[in-house]
């Protein structure tokens, strides 16, 4: 098992790492640029030029290295985690297409990107209710919950929800590809524990592919995931609480994905009802540029939260 978590890790690490050189010039030569958000800061209009959809090769990079892995052939939940990765990536991968190609930020709408989403996640909460039951794990009381239909509405929630709150925060260097991988850490050590093994592999190479990525995505970043990417590494986590039963743990778990959602979500609550805001600026990582600090020093401030939080989850996960 050993031998296939470093092999799974390190297939998917130099996969991304000899690849993705070759990807950032194709993608610079056929004018795949980032557009950049109208409500990101004025010196963040500079990155305009960075090649965008990077997240295409970290998707790639672990469904490969699990048919190498696996001799393709999977368990239910490994299919359903790696299905849900690449459909929503597939759905970032439409609306980063028509940003680009109409090179402004009109991509898909916020209601068809939304009902995409759910329309996703319905699918695989049917596949998963074809082989498992609707309970909702109770942290520390040993027991659980059985939710019947409601399980079905807590799966929407989770899996729009969280590829959401992955998209919201990247907006910085390294931050969301870098957040994701703390995140992915208490999975990965809860699937070992369980003996998840599939799941063990498919999690290490996730690490690989994103350490990979995330030489070239560092500030000064080479190359941006993308709502390709946000969406796809959202979907995966939202997938991986599904399966393992660890709804309640992925709060804490993506606690920095979360904390991000409900500062947006606070803040044009706020406007709407008050005419004011609560926070100097939203996404809420913009807000500490704005007050006198460096790119480098929220992202690894960020970095630390999400470690903090990770560590709690794992704890809770466990549990």
């Amino acid at each position: 098992m050993y031998f296939k978590m470093l092999e799974s890790f390190l297939v998917a690490l130099c996969g991304v790492m000899i690849t993705t050189p070759s990807l950032i010039r194709y993608l610079k030569k056929i004018s795949f640029n980032q557009q950049v958000s109208e409500y990101s800061l004025e010196e963040y209009k500079q990155k305009a030029k960075t090649p965008t959809m990077g997240g295409i090769i970290f998707i790639v990079a672990p469904l490969l290295t699990m048919s190498l892995v696996c001799n393709g052939h999977y368990e239910v939940d490994t299919k359903i985690v790696m299905a849900s990765f690449f459909a929503y990536g597939m759905i970032g991968f439409v609306d980063d297409y028509l940003i680009v190609v109409k090179k402004n930020n009109d991509g898909l709408s916020a209601r068809m990107k939304f009902v995409m989403q759910l329309i996703v996640a319905a699918g695989f909460y049917f596949m998963y209710q074809s082989h498992s039951d609707f309970r909702l794990a109770i942290p520390f009381a040993n027991t659980s919950v059985m939710m019947g239909a409601w399980y079905f509405v807590l799966i929407l929630i989770m899996f729009s929800g969280t590829s959401n709150a992955v998209n919201l925060t990247d907006g910085m260097d390294g931050l969301a590809a870098g957040c994701t991988w703390i995140a992915l850490v208490p999975f990965l050590i809860i699937a070992y524990v369980n003996n998840r093994v599939e799941l063990v592999y498919f999690i290490c190479s996730m690490l690989g592919s994103l350490l990979g990525y995330l030489h070239y995505n560092k500030k000064p970043a080479q190359v941006f995931m993308g709502d390709t990417g946000s969406l796809a590494l959202g979907g995966m986590l939202a997938a991986l609480a599904m399966v393992m039963h660890k709804e309640i743990a992925l709060i804490l778990i993506g606690g920095i994905f979360v904390v991000e959602t409900m500062c947006v979500m606070i803040q044009i609550g706020s406007v709407k009802l008050r005419g004011k805001r609560v926070f100097t600026y939203t996404p809420i990582h913009y807000a500490f540029v704005i007050k006198g600090m460096n790119e480098r020093q929220v992202v690894h401030m960020f970095f630390l939260v999400e470690l903090a939080f990770a560590l709690l989850g794992l704890w809770i996960g466990l549990h």
